[in-house]
């Protein structure tokens, strides 16, 4: 079921997801799952990669991954990876309108809600000089007057409890006009790649072009229901490579991650950690596809459970020094 041609306002959509703060997260994901995808998910045993993504909602919690969707606080984490070459020049992070001067500012830029998600909350300024700047403060306004979200509506944890901020950068320039900025979306699981997106094509209004390739670049013949498939197949970049070892360092600490990044001029840009892909309702043609993602995905500890086998384990080097001291 397509819900969004249903409820056309994502406003609307979102107030009615607001006003069901107070279902249980098991049960709202079972039922968001089975509208958007016509299954019932299996989440005590999950097989598939959608089916994995719930669980990880639901039973895996690191705050790390709290910090590195906010798109202003992430970049303290690339520079503890020692990649603050890869980070898009930032204009500027704001609390407020009244603190950006736009005069300052180049004549091309984006603008983006810090915790804005889904591709919302972006807007591209290709010429501030003829773009309607009553009507961007407007809607930056709009964006920080948005409440702090104490329960996401699809369940994913880790975008609550946010504070909206502004964050101005550098609008990057393609290297080949009609392919536009290519996004290289690597899905990693344990710090490894195992398979990637490839975008190209992005049209306002319209979408994206979109190619699922292995590790190595070849096509897998595999699509994502909701997206255009690929004019033609696109070329390897030449530093192909470096995109992959960026990618698994960056993807090191989490269980399973999408990193985005973007190469044009063989100078690779950070784009943004994602850890609930399309939060886990898409469908891929063929279906078996969902099978072969959800292999490659083992599942952690949950938070919870790890938490506590480290607190036991803690006590019993305690204890067992406690008895050494004793028999000393």
């Amino acid at each position: 079921m397509d819900y969004k041609k249903i409820i056309k306002s994502r406003e609307t959509r979102l107030k009615i997801l607001k006003t069901l703060d107070w279902v249980p997260d098991s049960w709202m994901v079972w039922v968001q799952y089975l509208i958007k995808t016509g299954r019932c998910p299996n989440l005590k045993h999950p097989q598939r990669y959608t089916e994995k993504l719930q669980w990880y909602k639901l039973n895996y919690r690191d705050e790390l991954m709290s910090r590195c969707v906010d798109k202003a606080d992430v970049r303290e984490y690339i520079k503890e990876k020692g990649l603050e070459h890869l980070l898009v020049k930032c204009y500027g992070v704001y609390d407020d309108v009244e603190q950006i001067d736009f005069d300052a500012l180049p004549q091309q830029f984006v603008v983006k809600d810090t915790i804005g998600g889904g591709g919302n909350s972006v807007i591209l300024v290709k010429d501030k000089d003829t773009y309607d700047r009553e009507a961007l403060i407007k809607t930056c306004k709009q964006w920080l007057s948005l409440p702090v979200v104490k329960k996401s509506g699809s369940r994913e944890w880790v975008y609550e409890n946010h504070k909206h901020r502004i964050i101005i950068e550098e609008m990057l320039q393609p290297e080949d006009k009609e392919l536009g900025v290519r996004d290289y979306k690597f899905f990693c699981f344990n710090g490894k790649v195992e398979l990637l997106y490839c975008i190209s094509h992005r049209k306002p209004g319209v979408g994206a072009r979109l190619e699922t390739l292995d590790k190595n670049f070849k096509p897998l013949g595999i699509c994502r229901n909701d997206k255009l498939p690929p004019l033609a197949h696109n070329a390897c970049p030449d530093n192909f490579n470096e995109l992959v070892a960026v990618a698994e360092k960056l993807s090191a600490d989490f269980p399973h991650v999408r990193v985005d990044l973007y190469n044009e001029y063989k100078q690779i840009h950070f784009g943004e950690l994602t850890f609930f892909n399309a939060s886990g309702y898409m469908t891929f043609s063929p279906d078996e596809a969902d099978y072969m993602l959800g292999k490659m995905f083992a599942l952690p500890i949950s938070g919870g459970v790890k938490i506590l086998i480290i607190t036991q384990l803690r006590f019993c080097l305690v204890e067992g020094e406690s008895l050494i001291r004793e028999a000393a």
